[in-house]
């Protein structure tokens, strides 16, 4: 899924949210080009970070800034889920006990 180079635990961490969240909507022939350019950004800016970072940014995503208000709401309008919909898995798999693996 991913062409960089990142770390396994940052690996595991885009995986679970391609599988829950991203592919569906990049595959989509019914998601908008704006909510899908949304997700590549997305991407980019979370894979500029390691797993730690990740997760803040994540967690960002769900309090709500401006700019992540009004794209889990485009993603809700489209059909698709949002980060809150993994929010417990999430919270169970990458907690404090996941950065601390080696």
């Amino acid at each position: 899924m991913n062409t960089n180079h990142i770390g396994q635990k940052e690996q595991e961490i885009m995986d679970f949210l391609h599988q829950r969240i991203f592919d569906a909507i990049l595959q989509s022939p019914a998601a908008s080009e704006k909510l899908k350019q949304g997700v590549r950004y997305t991407i980019m800016r979370m894979e500029q970070r390691d797993a730690a970072g990740m997760i803040q940014y994540y967690w960002s995503a769900i309090i709500g800034t401006e700019r992540s208000i009004g794209f889990a709401a485009l993603m809700r309008q489209e059909g698709f889920d949002r980060f809150e919909e993994a929010l417990e898995e999430f919270r169970v798999r990458f907690d404090d006990q996941f950065l601390l693996q080696p």
